[in-house]
């Protein structure tokens, strides 16, 4: 009743209050989350936290999705179902297009052409980097900057990285691309432009920095937006450009643990997926780490099954005949 009381407030005087309160919420129960190990008491307090996003989900989606980025920050990774609830959320008289309609064309939905809003700190964890981000932008010329990218993203006086400046760095530059990029340029023109540069320059990182920038990517796979419209290309576009199998791999994984955590996912997720596994341009059932196990392959077979509407061909499902 509090909450609520907060968030329906006249010109919304009392949302970054409220979201202020839920950061604090967030940041107190993550080091107990990281755990994974929680007493009797924290995981009911877990439990009254999930029960308040599912109200906020329902009757305050736009909330979540002003605030995504910032939530997203103190979340800890291995919170998937947590993260998700954030993610699936979509304004209020929106309807979504079915994820699994056959042949769905995003970039001819009516919503790709709108952006989010987006009310949290975007500028604030890049610092001092801000300045020189924008002249590579726009430029696109002083490549010491890409050379030395990698290193000003982790903390200060140390080789930790500071994953909510990686989450600002993404949605910044993807925002930057798409006030210069029309919808239906952005699958054709995303490897000839400096911001791609920086998404795939995040990719040299080790195994758990890329883990970090792929996650961060995922968390802009929402509602139909121009934002999951060219986040959704930046994936894909990822995943078939990658030298290394290891980047394909985390790819699929980040993708993955998403969907088979329990509902909701979001839209998002769920079209990028789809498209990752059903078209053959990616190839994605000869890659061998879909087939290193048996355990492994039920896993991408069930999910695939969840991915593809009844009475698509089975050969798409288990990866033979049309995926090869």
């Amino acid at each position: 009743m509090f909450l609520s009381n907060m968030l329906v407030t006249h010109g919304q005087q009392g949302w970054e209050i409220a979201h202020q309160l839920l950061v604090d919420l967030f940041l107190f129960l993550e080091p107990h989350l990281r755990r994974n190990e929680l007493t009797a008491s924290v995981k009911e307090f877990y439990k009254g936290t999930l029960r308040v996003l599912l109200v906020l989900l329902h009757d305050f989606p736009e909330f979540l999705v002003s605030y995504h980025l910032s939530f997203c920050n103190v979340i800890p990774d291995n919170c998937v179902q947590l993260r998700n609830l954030i993610l699936s959320a979509f304004p209020r008289g929106m309807i979504l297009p079915d994820p699994f309609t056959p042949n769905l064309k995003i970039d001819l939905l009516p919503e790709i052409a709108q952006s989010p809003p987006v009310y949290s700190n975007i500028t604030g964890p890049l610092g001092g980097m801000q300045t020189d981000l924008d002249e590579f932008l726009s430029s696109g010329q002083k490549k010491a900057f890409l050379a030395g990218l990698l290193p000003r993203l982790c903390k200060d006086k140390s080789n930790t990285i500071d994953a909510a400046r990686v989450n600002s760095l993404v949605l910044y530059v993807g925002m930057k691309a798409m006030n210069r990029l029309h919808n239906s340029q952005i699958a054709h023109s995303l490897a000839h432009t400096p911001e791609m540069e920086i998404l795939q320059k995040l990719m040299e990182f080790d195994d758990r920095g890329r883990f970090i920038s792929l996650n961060a990517i995922a968390n802009q796979l929402r509602y139909p937006s121009s934002h999951t419209h060219y986040y959704s290309c930046v994936m894909l576009f990822l995943f078939s450009e990658a030298k290394d199998d290891g980047v394909k791999e985390q790819v699929t994984r980040v993708l993955l643990e998403r969907l088979i955590v329990h509902r909701p996912h979001p839209w998002g997720l769920l079209i990028t997926f789809t498209e990752l596994i059903k078209n053959q341009r990616y190839q994605f059932w000869n890659q061998p780490f879909t087939r290193c196990a048996t355990e492994i392959e039920q896993v991408f077979e069930s999910v695939a099954k969840s991915c593809i509407p009844p009475g698509a061909s089975s050969a798409v499902v288990s990866g033979r005949g049309l995926l090869q």
